[in-house]
């Protein structure tokens, strides 16, 4: 089973553009209890769909946070070959998450916030 990654905003760029195929990327902090529940099951969850799980600390990367918008935790997101795809949109559960997931991806990418 798949583990976080954790990206800062120092090496964000750099690591999803060196990761090839599905990365699924959670923006979360240390104080966010729905976000330990949600880390607890993607592993899970996402394996047959997903290549790479990352993990951003909001709290350590206020810029990537402030990037991507994120006004509520977790917040997921979705990337292709390392370039953004979508941001899902779901109830985090195994099979919901995974019905969004091949939903995103059999649609085209969205533009990057």
């Amino acid at each position: 089973m798949q583990q976080f990654t954790s990206l800062t905003d120092a090496n964000f760029h750099h690591i999803l553009a060196q990761s090839a195929g599905v990365s699924l990327v959670m923006f979360s902090g240390p104080n966010c209890g729905s976000c330990r529940s949600v880390e607890k099951l993607l592993p899970a969850a996402v394996e047959d769909t997903v290549a790479h799980l990352y993990y951003v600390d909001v709290q350590h990367s206020m810029g990537l946070a402030h990037q991507y918008e994120i006004f509520h935790l977790p917040s997921l997101f979705l990337f292709v070959n390392g370039h953004f795809h979508a941001a899902l949109h779901s109830e985090v559960t195994p099979l919901k998450i995974q019905a969004a997931i091949v939903q995103a991806l059999a649609n085209p990418a969205e533009e990057e916030p």
